[in-house]
Formats: structure tokens, sequence, C-alpha cells
């Protein structure tokens, strides 16, 4: 063999037997594993606060002025398919979409414009969302499932100012005036002028009651409206539900408390030489 045709085997073992360096050491902890990052320790100090201003304060706050507990009854029929044979589970949730008082009764607040609400009708609407979880028929079957929105709709009186720990807590509304004066004819001194008038509109701004969703508790009866043998399918599910729904109705308020305000004492800062 000529030193040509050595050559050209040399190169060919080369070429058909690649050699890789390893691109770096393997990381412990599984094929997919990351360097971690060490983390520095902080430390840390309270930071003390002083008093600013006065011992009275001012805010405005949402203020509970009732938290009933309302009782809604609800019946309905609900279309399963395919047909059941056991009822598993069912969970249930409520969702409020609306939640209004409508002020029927007041008292002055001492000889200003605004008045308190002592009694209202507070209408609420919403709807259960039902998931029904049941089996077919079938021996070894999925379970299936079925998901409903069962709506309600109504009203109920509330008092406020005198339950519990709400006592004294009042709805607020301000009224809107309007008054309007009529000017004499200047010439006859006899009858009124009706190309001249001054009118005064005054209103107020009111902000609107609102409800909040506290509990529901619910109590419900489901069954088929035709009994059915142990094996037997239904495709007609009757609940009726009892659902003590517990709300609150609250009300952006100016409150006043006995406090001052705070700010921080922030040390290695030099505080501004005083006028």
């Amino acid at each position: 063999m000529d030193s040509h045709q050595s050559e050209l085997q040399s190169e060919h073992h080369n070429h058909s037997e690649p050699h890789h360096e390893p691109e770096g050491l393997p990381v412990p902890g599984g094929p997919c594993s990351v360097e971690p990052t060490a983390l520095t320790p902080f430390t840390n100090s309270p930071t003390l606060a002083v008093g600013n201003g006065s011992t009275v304060s001012l805010i405005k706050v949402p203020v509970v002025t009732a938290e009933p507990t309302i009782q809604i009854v609800v019946e309905a029929d609900i279309n399963l398919h395919p047909a059941a044979t056991e009822i598993k589970r069912v969970k249930k949730n409520v969702f409020l979409d609306q939640v209004k008082l409508v002020p029927v009764a007041f008292t002055r607040i001492d000889n200003t414009d605004f008045l308190n609400v002592t009694r209202g009708k507070l209408f609420v609407e919403g709807h259960i969302r039902k998931n029904i979880e049941y089996a077919s028929h079938e021996c070894k079957g999925e379970l299936l499932d079925r998901i409903v929105d069962v709506p309600f709709s109504g009203f109920t009186d509330l008092t406020f100012g005198t339950v519990g720990n709400f006592a004294g807590n009042f709805p607020i509304i301000g009224i809107a005036e309007n008054a309007e004066a009529v000017f004499l004819n200047a010439t006859t001194n006899l009858g009124a002028r009706l190309d001249k008038f001054f009118f005064n509109n005054l209103v107020k701004y009111n902000e609107q009651p609102f409800g909040e969703l506290v509990a529901a508790n619910f109590f419900e009866l489901d069954f088929s409206p035709k009994m059915v043998s142990p094996e037997g399918t239904f495709n007609t599910l009757r609940e009726k539900i009892v659902l003590d729904l517990t709300l609150k109705v609250l009300q952006l308020q100016q409150v006043t408390i006995n406090g001052m305000a705070v700010v921080p004492v922030l040390s290695g800062l030099t505080p501004p030489g005083s006028p």
C-alpha cells in the first residue's frame, strides 16, 4: 500500500468516528437541573413613627348600615341527558347580579338638608350555580356532569339604626331643592312679568348604598318526580332549595375617629432647617 492510500484510509477513519469534547460537567439532581443561585441574607430593623396633626381625624370609609340574612326559596326542574341512575354530588355557589336599596322612610339630620334613611326596600337579584355529578346505568360508566344556573329575584324590608351592632348607622341621602321667584310688572304693578323669572337649583350627589356578599347556606332536596327502581334511570331532577343569604349593605360616609396621623422616622435623612 502506497502512502497516498494510507492517507485516504486514515482520513476516512477520522470522518467515520468523530470525537466530541464534553460541553461541561453534569449538574447533580437530574438531566434537566440548573445551577442554583445562592441568596444573600438581609438584615432588618423596625421603623419608628411620630405623631402628626390633630387627635381627631375625618376619613371617608365604607360604613356597614345593615347585615341581614335573607331567606330565598326556589324550585326548579333540571333535565339530565344522558339519563341518570344515581346522583353522586351537587356543588353550589351563589352569584349576585343586583343589590339595590330604595329608601321609603327618613329622619332629618339636625337642621341640614341631609336625611337618615330609617327604612327601605332592598331588591336582590342573582342566581345559584349548580354542578351536578351523576352516574348513568352503565356498570363501569364514567361520571357525568351537568351545570345549571337557577335564577332568583325578590325584595325584603330593612330597618336601619336600631338593630344589634349597627345601631346608629344609617344610610344618608341629601335632597335636591328647586326654587323659583316671580317678578312684578314694574310699569303697572298690577300683574306678574311672564318674561322674567329667577331659578335656584341645588343638586346633591349621594353615595349609592351597595351590597357585599358574606355567606350562603343551602338547604336542598333533590329527587326524581317519578320513583324508579334501583337500576332504573330518570331524565328529570326536581330540586327544592332554601337559601339563607347573608350580605352587607354599605355606604361610603365621612367618619371622625380619635387618633392622629403618623409619619415614619427614617435614619440617615437630614431634616430641613427651620424657617
